[in-house]
């Protein structure tokens, strides 16, 4: 039996690696410019002969693979995704170098920081925007390449680099089940802020978050109604794996989690907390975001307003309705059970024109089962129920 081919073991730098080395070493050495060894061009020449090839269908470029196929895997139709993976990212390296006097292999930018640099005087903020979304919707590995073709000249006119090893893992993990972890990773470094971007206080010296989008929220602006179905459309998804949110979340990520589009807290909770406002917001002319409104001052307001106005139901019914609503709210085993709780009772606070406190909804919902803070979801639970039983508007300490 063959060695099963892998992507996480490797025998020598993937040829991209390589030819930088060569690239830069040899610049170093003469002082010039385009200064690389016969093997490198020879190599670019190959990859050249690869575009629009199918994996492993380019006799000169299958010595610059360092993923190692099996005897099955030559003999058979089905090539490993990490082999079809390198294909793509071989044929695109090839693309960029040939364009470019110096490497554009550059560890540590990623495709959504390259597109980013994109804006800066060749394209605007929405066509930057539009080229990195149809990236992260393709469909297919081949509809991806095509758009990442499509990028490689604009690169090139503004000298931007790639991290191709980076650009190699994310090919992979797209062919993967799973490939929320590559699109998160393309819009939280295009848009989100980092630490360093974010303004301090001026008294404590600390980071003060960004305004969050519901803070901010005018109904009344063109592009609320495209935002509000963004937001509904997240609803069960992955924090970051909607390329329509993207430029709605607000959480300070720093670089390296960007980078790899990490999964944080902080992040999840904002996420679900958007998803419930743009259930919530959803048809009304005025913010439903109001501070000091709990979910348990939320259902006391309810309860009154269906007894105001007179349902068939009488008021111990109504009560009892209300009240398991809550219930299930306050025993929530975690947060995504507390959000979907808060997704179903957004509707009717909607309906009865009542508002909620999305930045306390956002602070329980990153608290709520944080191993961290043991004590916090029995205090935010004790704070909602109290709310409920004496319908304070006191926003919380």
């Amino acid at each position: 039996m063959g060695v099963t081919a892998t992507s996480n073991r490797r025998y020598r730098p993937f040829f991209w690696e390589e030819f930088a080395q060569a690239a830069t070493a040899r610049s170093q050495e003469q002082g010039r410019r385009q200064s690389v060894p016969v093997w490198a061009e020879r190599g670019l020449c190959a990859l050249r002969e690869g575009l629009g090839c199918e994996p492993g269908g380019a006799p000169a470029m299958r010595h610059l693979h360092r993923v190692q196929l099996t005897d099955d895997h030559q003999s058979g139709q089905l090539l490993p995704d990490s082999y079809r993976a390198e294909h793509a990212a071989l044929t695109l390296f090839g693309l960029h170098q040939s364009a470019s006097a110096d490497p554009v292999h550059r560890p540590g930018v990623g495709l959504g920081t390259a597109v980013r640099g994109l804006r800066e005087g060749l394209l605007s903020s929405n066509a930057a925007e539009r080229r990195l979304m149809a990236a992260a919707t393709a469909q297919e590995l081949d509809e991806l390449v095509q758009h990442l073709r499509g990028l490689i000249p604009l690169l090139h006119r503004t000298d931007t680099g790639l991290d191709y090893t980076r650009l190699y893992y994310d090919l992979r993990d797209w062919l993967s089940a799973d490939n929320g972890q590559v699109v998160r990773a393309w819009g939280l470094q295009y848009y989100a802020p980092s630490s360093a971007d974010t303004p301090q206080d001026a008294y404590s010296g600390e980071t003060a978050p960004a305004q969050p989008y519901w803070a901010g929220f005018d109904p009344q602006l063109a592009e609320a109604g495209v935002h509000l179905a963004a937001l509904r459309s997240g609803a069960g998804r992955q924090a970051g794996t909607v390329p329509a949110m993207w430029s709605l979340y607000r959480t300070s990520i720093g670089a390296s989690l960007r980078n790899k589009g990490a999964l944080t807290r902080d992040l999840m909770a904002e996420h679900a907390a958007l998803t419930i406002f743009g259930v919530h917001q959803q048809g009304r002319e005025t913010s439903v975001h109001t501070p000091g409104h709990s979910p348990g001052s939320a259902c006391r307001r309810l309860l009154a307003s269906a007894n105001a106005k007179g349902q068939e139901r009488d008021s111990a019914a109504d009560r009892l309705a209300v009240e398991r609503r809550l219930g299930a709210l306050l025993t929530s085993l975690d947060a995504g059970e507390l959000a979907q709780h808060l997704r179903r009772l957004a509707p009717l606070l909607r309906k009865q024109d009542i508002g909620l406190d999305y930045d306390a909804l956002r602070h329980a919902l990153r608290y709520w089962d944080d191993p961290r803070r043991p004590d916090e979801q029995s205090r935010i639970r004790s704070r909602w129920d109290r709310d409920f039983h004496t319908d304070t508007t006191t926003p919380p300490a």
